[in-house]
């Protein structure tokens, strides 16, 4: 993908694709899943022994397959819908071809390890039509009301181009983005440590914003705003301007914001075929047993309740009243809903757990989705006079305005689409969150028809919106995790919490997992990587282990551990 200011030139002679293979913790995921060998096993003593998984998003379904696959009987409790915010949703009165993906919706080739289930599942992708990107036939930028229409970057004013060397420059000159960038691809793991110990030394208590105010290439306060409005891959960043520095190195070190693909039929579906899928490598249980058959057919419903009961159980008690007793328990929901959805003993965690949930800040989300009667957008625009003018008449918008970020969805030229007519985050998202949802709509082509005055597109829409902000959902209550200024020790604590041999025996036995707690957060990578943590901590917790070909993420834990910084 070419994108409106590329993360760096890539390499040539580069030999393998990048992975989300750290900076923080470079482990193999990817590797450890296809290995032959498996992922571990459990005596045969602890087989059918039930274990609790809190929260149905893909984290929660993942952690649950693979416990199940291993012996154990996890029992999923979700307060919603299978899926978390892998959430896909159809428009009332319109057939179910169409969809929109009110969560995840665009996945990066790097995320290797969810590319894993996609791939067992049998789903399919293809090219997400980000800016600029081979999938998108045209992208206008729209800022302080002059429009640009372009194809590829060098469509684009002269200033856009000085905006793409400043982030190439900004980037190699204070994260050693080629040096890095080749170690991830030859998953060089003591180069990669000993870049990445020294930036977060060094940055850890930077924002975003100062990175590039630090920087001689982004000097020009001119250059900065562009870069914030139109940014790089899926278009800008500003929102997370007052975040840390070291979130976004690990976006452009991972290359997660580029060549993105959407999973034909809808994200949701992962989740909802991990819940049904029949795996022929099992243990214990027999051919054709499913998380599904094993819960008859729904999970439990919402945990209203957590605590700690004698021998250091854990006790669950849902929205029905129902409690029940575990040996060990796996939370894949989002971390604040442990500080008031939930009643939760503080003897669960150790107080410093405790207080990196507190500090953990989410990011605001808002998108709203119409569907229309086909992808008008492909018509070809005439001026005044009727002459062609050789452009779409509406393109993949960036803008300043309200709507900041507008994508069009389409199967085919005469088939019904879909248009997300806004995807804002944090202030831009929270401007929209007292709007309906028909309110919304109207502000956001009202906007739209100033860059489009020709263009109807009310006429084209066939339905009513859809539309989601993730800050007042409340099993969510925002979007992702984005770490501020000193807030690394905070995600290294909840990170590295699957690791249980380092705690107090009596705060064992409740892992965390999601990608809220990974370094990664906003990606379903993330999401996957911490579920296979907290798998690993159940199995040893039950005395299993990985095959000494195929060790898993504890057993190299004390030789690629997350940088520690001190705390006097």
């Amino acid at each position: 993908m070419t994108s409106t200011v590329p993360n760096a030139v890539q390499h040539t002679d580069a030999t393998e694709p990048i992975t989300m293979f750290g900076p923080d913790f470079p482990y193999a995921y990817d590797d450890f899943l296809a290995h032959p060998a498996g992922i571990g096993q459990i005596p045969a003593t602890e087989h059918g022994t039930e274990v609790a998984v809190i929260g149905g998003g893909l984290s929660g379904i993942v952690a649950a397959y693979e416990l199940m696959k291993m012996g154990l009987r996890p029992v999923v409790y979700e307060a919603d819908e299978i899926g978390g915010r892998l959430r896909t949703v159809g428009f009332d009165g319109c057939g179910s071809e169409l969809t929109a993906e009110m969560g995840a919706m665009r996945f990066p080739p790097s995320s290797t390890a969810l590319q894993h289930y996609i791939d067992l599942v049998g789903l399919e992708t293809k090219p997400f039509p980000n800016p600029l990107s081979p999938a998108t036939p045209s992208t206008v930028v729209d800022l302080k009301g002059t429009s640009h229409y372009a194809r590829t970057v060098d469509d684009l004013p002269q200033v856009y181009r000085e905006v793409m060397d400043a982030w190439n420059r900004c980037l190699e000159e204070g994260a050693d983005f080629s040096d890095m960038n080749r170690a991830m691809r030859e998953r060089d793991v003591p180069r990669i440590r000993e870049i990445w110990a020294e930036l977060v030394h060094k940055l850890d208590n930077q924002t975003f914003y100062g990175f590039l105010c630090d920087s001689d290439a982004f000097k020009s306060f001119r250059h900065r705003e562009i870069f914030g409005q139109v940014g790089f891959g899926t278009g800008g960043w500003d929102t997370d301007f007052p975040n840390s520095i070291l979130e976004i190195l690990r976006v452009v070190y991972t290359e997660a914001d580029d060549h993105h693909r959407s999973i034909v039929g809808g994200s949701q579906q992962l989740p909802l075929r991990l819940w049904d899928r029949e795996p022929q490598k099992i243990v214990h249980w027999p051919l054709g047993t499913s998380l599904s058959s094993l819960h008859g057919g729904e999970p439990r419903p919402a945990v209203t309740r957590l605590h700690r009961t004698a021998g250091n159980r854990i006790t669950v008690t849902d929205a029905t009243g129902d409690i029940r007793t575990y040996p060990a328990a796996v939370f894949t929901g989002q971390s604040w809903l442990l500080l008031s959805k939930i009643d939760c003993d503080d003897a669960l965690f150790p107080i410093d757990h405790w207080t990196a949930m507190e500090r953990t800040h989410y990011m605001e989300s808002s998108k709203l989705f119409v569907p229309v009667d086909r992808p008008f957008w492909l018509d070809r625009a005439v001026d005044d006079t009727g002459v062609p003018t050789g452009r779409d008449v509406m393109s993949m918008t960036l803008t300043d305005r309200m709507t900041r970020g507008t994508y069009l969805l389409d199967d085919g030229p005469d088939r019904p689409a879909v248009i997300c007519l806004s995807y804002t985050w944090c202030d831009d998202s929270l401007k929209w969150l007292p709007l309906s949802p028909n309110e919304r709509m109207d502000v956001m082509l009202k906007s739209l028809g100033e860059i489009y005055p020709g263009v109807d597109i009310r006429k084209h829409i066939i339905g009513n919106p859809v539309t989601v902000s993730w800050e007042n959902e409340p099993y969510f209550m925002g979007a992702f995790k984005a770490n501020l200024p000193g807030h690394y020790r905070y995600q290294r604590r909840l990170f590295t919490h699957f690791m249980q041999d380092r705690l107090p025996a009596d705060r064992r036995g409740l892992f965390l997992a999601g990608d809220d707690i990974s370094w990664t957060a906003g990606w379903a990578e993330g999401a996957v990587q911490t579920a296979l943590n907290a798998v690993w901590g159940v199995m040893t917790q039950f005395g299993g282990a990985t095959d000494a070909t195929n060790p898993g993420p504890g057993d190299v834990f004390d030789d690629i551990a997350p940088v520690e910084l001190p705390e006097d």
